[in-house]
């Protein structure tokens, strides 16, 4: 297991854009079809804008329709921290990465198979590393 990346506020602010900061540090959310991965059709891989972590293989990116880049499953099974979200008058489970704990979306059970999940994640929580 690699070590947490902990880092004051100031330091995250330092390195982040500001909707990065808010999205990915205070756990905002990008306005349904604005960010820039949620039509991205390159392969490559999906990495947490605050550590570089690998989260997500594009083979495993699919459009669900619902405005935010959708995954079926983390890159290699990686296991994201999930934390119940009750916020906003539902019951959701928040997904955020393993290793700096940033907010990257939430995951429900109406994704495609094989898994059933789409992890609905902001784009401003992520950064893209094309294969060449």
């Amino acid at each position: 297991m690699t070590d947490k990346i902990k880092k004051t506020n100031d330091e995250w602010k330092a390195c982040l854009t500001e909707e990065q900061f808010h999205i990915a540090r205070e756990a905002g959310t990008e306005p349904a079809f604005t960010g820039k991965y949620n039509d991205n059709k390159d392969s490559g891989i999906y990495h947490c804008v605050c550590c570089r972590e690998p989260l997500f293989n594009s083979n495993e990116k699919y459009d669900s329709g619902s405005g935010w880049p959708s995954f079926w499953q983390p890159l290699n099974n990686n296991k994201l921290q999930e934390i119940k979200d009750i916020s906003h008058g539902m019951v959701r489970i928040e997904v955020r990465c393993p290793v700096c704990d940033a907010h990257l979306g939430h995951v429900f059970e109406d994704g495609p198979r094989p898994t059933g999940l789409r992890y609905c994640i902001n784009s401003a929580s992520l950064s893209f590393e094309n294969k060449k």
